[in-house]
This record gives structure tokens, sequence and C-alpha cells, in this order.
């Protein structure tokens, strides 16, 4: 009996001594990568799990209630089948990814809209996609030779040029806020009409691109920008069936900018203003002009390219803490090659915006433009007003 009492409590102990059966283990959790805050760019920005990278995702939404062109007749109020009246919805999506690598920040960035005008007319918007490494960027961005592009909305009209284009562009930095720019562009973005027998016709296929050199100085008082571009003027077929050449013409715009902040407001205020002269490359003059304008234009013998000066500028007003004014105008005079496409345009903009909240506005907007054409087109002068009523959240 003591032998059987002895063998129990054997077969007690080796039970308590043996490892736990797997079953009963407790699991390791499976690794959790969190999102961390990457603050080396700024506020908002996170590293993408499982990468060094660090992305910032933002957006818009903005509404806009819009009269469209209530001046002297004919106007869009005149024409029983034009819109007088829209509501325009915008969303935007905003994507910036950077990078941090031996040679500087690899960026990548991506600025996309969807519009929706009254119901029915829905449009979608890749406005950026670039790729930025160091000084040289190439994709879809702003011209290198736009520097003033407003301050007020300039919802319906614009009188600044401000172009958004594909481009191979390099930046040398100097120091001391000054930097040179060498960039490559997309010429289709510039193009505007051929003047040819009275009426217009368009460009052939592109055959070469511009080429846009800046140079720039951005301190605490403001910035500054000189700025030269070269275009092809290539009539289409069209054209030159008509006029019986094969040649193109060499356009070129040269212009210089300057723009000073100032104190003495609530939340101070900033002034700019702004000179292009173009010869054969009118785009560059102005992205608002009016559809009577050409790059050159056929006179009967040979094609003389049009020559423009656009002078333009503007001032905002920090009233108050919440409360910006914004003014803005320009003139631009057009020297069509032959009269016929000769004509001034005179363009003004103003706002009243309130930001009641940190990144949403609203407020309203009302915009003038001026045509006078020469005798000798057989259009009549005229006058256009328009009105628009912004609310838009940044986020």
């Amino acid at each position: 009996m003591k032998r059987f009492a002895v063998l129990g409590a054997i077969a007690g102990l080796v039970a308590i001594a043996s490892p736990a059966q797997a079953a009963d283990l407790p699991v390791a959790p499976e690794p959790v990568d969190y999102v961390r805050i990457c603050d080396a760019y700024g506020a908002r920005f996170y590293y993408i799990p499982g990468t060094e990278t660090c992305l910032r995702v933002g957006g818009r939404v903005r509404f806009d209630a819009r009269f469209r062109n209530f001046g002297e007749a004919e106007n869009a109020w005149g024409d029983r089948d034009t819109d007088g009246f829209q509501m325009r919805s915008r969303g935007y999506l905003y994507l910036d990814a950077r990078t941090a690598t031996e040679f500087g920040t690899l960026r990548s960035f991506i600025e996309m809209y969807i519009t929706a005008t009254n119901s029915d007319n829905t449009a979608v918007t890749l406005d950026k996609a670039y790729i930025q490494w160091g000084g040289l960027l190439a994709g879809r961005s702003g011209s290198n030779f736009d520097f003033f592009t407003g301050y007020s909305f300039n919802a319906q009209i614009e009188s600044y040029s401000d172009r958004k284009t594909n481009q191979a562009a390099y930046t040398f930095a100097f120091g001391n806020g000054f930097n040179a720019t060498l960039a490559v562009e997309d010429r289709s973005g510039r193009e505007t009409s051929l003047g040819l027998n009275g009426g217009t016709v368009g460009y052939g296929g592109t055959r070469m691109p511009d080429f846009v050199a800046a140079f720039g100085l951005a301190q605490g008082w403001g910035s500054a920008q000189v700025m030269g571009a070269i275009h092809q003027v290539y009539p289409n077929a069209t054209y030159n069936g008509v006029t019986g050449g094969s040649e193109d013409e060499l356009g070129w715009a040269v212009g210089g900018g300057v723009e000073v902040n100032f104190g003495g407001l609530a939340n101070g205020g900033s002034v700019a203003l702004q000179a292009v002269y173009t010869d054969g490359a009118s785009g560059y003059g102005s992205t608002g002009w009016n559809s009577r304008i050409t790059d050159a234009v056929w006179d009967g013998n040979s094609t003389e390219t049009t020559r423009t000066l656009n002078i333009f500028g503007g001032i905002n007003l920090g009233v108050t803490d919440t409360i910006d004014v914004n003014v803005e105008g320009g003139y631009h005079n057009v020297d069509g090659g032959t009269s016929a496409y000769d004509f001034t345009q005179w363009d003004a903009s103003a706002n009243v915006v309130w930001e009641p909240v940190s990144g949403f506005i609203m407020g309203p907007e009302v915009q003038y433009r001026n045509l006078d054409f020469s005798r000798a087109s057989g259009l009549n002068d005229t006058y256009e007003l328009y009105g628009t009523f912004r609310l838009q959240r940044t986020f």
C-alpha cells in the first residue's frame, strides 16, 4: 500500500513539473504599426506605416452663387439659351508626400478637383501633379512665368496670368532669398488664336515647347521677379491653306513684378504691381482675355505677330483679424497686326472676405470688364458685370 502511495506522489510531482500544454500558453499579439506624427515638414504630416515617407492629406469644399454677365446687352441675361445665374460646387483633394534623401527632399504632390455647375455639368480636373527633388520639378504645376496671381477670388474673369502647365524645371537657390529658374513648358496652354480674314482659327499640333526663365527674390519685406518666355506660333492647316504659307513665327514675352508687405492694419496687408509685354505670345499677358485676342494675324501679304502691353496689380487689406478687403485691376492694350484685331481691355475686381473660423471663408465679389474695339473690327464697344457670393472651407 505504501508503494502505491509513493508512486502516486511521484506522478503528481512529475505532472506539476512538466511544461504547460501549447494550448495553455498565452499567444503573443501581432505587431501593430501605429501611425506616427511627422514634424519634419510642418503640421498635419504623418508617416505612412512601414515607410519613412511623410504624407499630408487635405481638402477644400467651395460653393459659388454666380450672377453671370449682366452688363451691357447682349449679355448672359439677354440670351434666353444662356445661364444668367449658376450655382457651382467644387471639391478639392490634396496629397503631399515627402521623403528625406541624401540628395534632398523627394516630394510628390497632387491637387485635383471635381466641379458641378447647376445640376448636370460635372467635370474632373487634375490641377497639379508633380515630382520635386531638390531644385528639379517635373509634372503639372503653375507656370514659372507667372508672378502676381491675384488677391480676390476672380471667380469669373481675371486680369493676370495664372496657368497650370506640364513642365520640367530646375530652380537654383543662391541664398538670401535669391533664386533662378529655367523651364521647358507645354506650349498648348499659352496658345490663343490666329487672325484670318476677319475671323480666327487655331494652332496646329505641337512641334516645340515653350522655354521660360525667371529670376526671383523673396524676403521679409515681400518678393519680386523678372521673367521671359519664348513661344512658337504654329498655324494650323486651314491657315496655311488660305495664306499659302508653311512657316511658323517665334513669339516672346518679358515681364516683371513686385509685391510689398506692410503693417498698420489689424492683420497687415500687401500691394502688388506687374507689367508684361508680349510679341506673338499673348497668352503670357493674361489668361483672362476676351475671345478676340490673337497671337498673330494674316494681313493679306504676311503673318504679323500680335503685340500686347499688360499692366495689372492689386491691394490686400487685413482690416480686422477676420475680415480682408481686396481690390485689383488691369489694363491690356492689343496691337493685332492689322487694325481689325486691335482692342483695349480694362478689368477690375473687388471683394470682402470674412473668416469667422480658421479655414472657413465667405463673402461677395463684384467684377467689371470694359472692352474698346477698333472701328475696323466692326464690333461694338461694351462692358461686362459679374457678381459672385462664395463659401469655402479648407481643411
